[in-house]
Parts: structure tokens; C-alpha cells; sequence
């Protein structure tokens, strides 16, 4: 496992678009997370403001950069015909599987808890100077607050399961266009149908069996009970989803011929 760890680790950190892909991942979080804090006026629109998914919007677009990282670590082998050199080195194909998983994994919650924290910092201050502030009743962004903590851990948890769900699709499927697609497919199609479906019912259905829908409940800190499922409960979706992506994978790369 530690030869299958340091084989990976080199591809990555010797091919310069994954790490400018987790870079560009932090970037829009909080580039995105900022954008959406400085749009945010008081009085809000709606009766109650929630600042700390407000500060934490980025996230619905970083992912996309995520899940498409975690695919190219699969299929641009596959692309460039170098998985056959790389199953010759690391025969041992689920153990190569985990490699892969372990270190995007690992790479993700850094790139995570980077973005995160920024995203925080910066709608703290944003939000504060467009009149959030203790004396009109919103308590300043911050990790003293448990929400908010929640909030955090399960965005950066949130964002390590949605690269293993593409990595687990980009597994399954080889091709890089598809499995972007099915990725990508997972992640926006429930809120879309949702908003097309008319039925209450079905509404709420959708919301929560979608990866995205049911696991951004997480940052959720107002009105809490409004929501489908609970804040963890919802971010259990994203682990089945994650895990089923990732099963399926790894039985197909151990079946399948290079």
C-alpha cells in the first residue's frame, strides 16, 4: 500500500493540472462564498439570514472543480494508455483503487478545510460590513459557534465524498467527457427536477436523495427544521452515494480487463 501511496503521489505532484485544479478549487470557493456575502444587504429579503451558508455558497461551484479532478486521476491514464504500466507496477488493482482514494481523499480535505476557513473569514467580514452584526441580531460568523462548526466539518466532508463519488464514476466508465458527465449528472439533476416537478411530494423525494441537495443540509444553521432530513442525516446520503460510486468501481476495475 505504501509503494501504491508514493507511485501516486508522484503522477500527481509531477503533472501540474491536478494541483492547479485544487487550486482553482479553493479559488472559487472563496472567490464564489465572497461574491455571494457581498450581495447579502440588511434588511434581508427573507425574514431570517443564514450567514454562515451564505459565507459557504462556494462550495456548489467548487465541487464541480473537485469531482473533476478526482475524474482526470482515473481516465487520463486510461486517455494516455498508462494504466497498463501503472496495473504492471501495482498488480494489485483494488490496492491500487485505495491508493488512489486515500490520496485524493486526503488531498481534498486539505483543499477543503483550506477553502472553508477562507470562506468564513471572508463572509465574516463582508457580512459584517453590509450590516450583520450583533446589534441587528446575527451574531458574527465564527467557529465559537457550534452550527457553524458543523457547518464547516460537514462542507469539507461534504467535498471529500463528492471526489470519491466521481472517482468511483470515473472508475466505472473510463471515459473522461463521461464520466464528468455522470459526476456532475449525480450532483445537479435532483435540484433540477425538483424545480420542475410540481408535486410537494416528489419535491421533497428529490431533495432527499440527491448527493447535493440532501448533503448541502449541513451548512445549514437556521431553521434547521425546515429541512428534509437532518443536517447529518443528509450528508449520510452523500456517504451512500460516495460509497456505492466507490464499490462499484472498484469491483469493475477488478473484473475488467486494462
Amino acid at each position: 500500500m505504501n509503494d501504491a501511496l508514493k507511485a501516486e503521489w508522484t503522477k500527481l505532484r509531477t503533472v501540474p493540472s491536478p494541483l492547479w485544479l485544487l487550486a482553482a478549487s479553493v479559488v472559487l470557493v472563496i472567490a464564489a462564498g465572497a461574491a455571494a456575502a457581498s450581495t447579502a444587504t440588511y434588511p434581508p429579503f427573507n425574514a431570517v439570514q443564514d450567514t454562515t451558508k451564505t459565507a459557504l455558497t462556494g462550495v456548489l461551484l467548487g465541487q464541480a472543480v473537485i469531482a473533476i479532478l478526482a475524474v482526470l486521476t482515473v481516465t487520463s491514464e486510461y486517455s494516455f494508455g498508462t494504466i497498463r504500466l501503472t496495473l504492471t507496477a501495482v498488480p494489485r488493482r483494488l490496492e491500487l483503487f485505495a491508493a488512489k482514494a486515500v490520496l485524493l481523499a486526503g488531498l481534498t480535505l486539505v483543499a477543503g478545510t483550506v477553502a472553508v476557513l477562507g470562506s468564513l473569514l471572508a463572509g465574516r467580514l463582508i457580512l459584517q460590513a453590509n450590516g450583520f452584526t450583533p446589534a441587528h441580531g446575527y451574531a458574527l460568523v465564527s467557529l465559537a459557534h457550534g452550527s457553524t462548526v458543523r457547518a464547516a466539518v460537514g462542507s469539507v466532508l461534504y467535498l471529500t465524498l463528492i471526489a470519491l463519488l466521481a472517482l468511483g464514476a470515473a472508475t466505472m466508465l473510463r471515459d473522461t467527457a463521461a464520466a464528468i458527465g455522470a459526476a456532475l449528472g449525480a450532483l445537479y439533476l435532483f435540484p433540477i427536477l425538483g424545480g420542475v416537478v410540481s408535486d410537494p411530494t416528489w419535491q421533497r423525494h428529490l431533495t432527499q436523495i440527491g448527493p447535493m441537495t440532501a448533503g448541502l443540509g449541513i451548512q445549514t444553521t437556521v431553521n434547521v427544521h425546515s429541512l428534509t432530513l437532518t443536517p447529518w442525516t443528509g450528508l449520510g446520503v452523500s456517504v451512500l452515494w460516495a460509497a456505492g460510486a466507490m464499490a462499484a468501481g472498484g469491483l469493475l476495475l477488478s473484473l475488467r480487463d486494462a
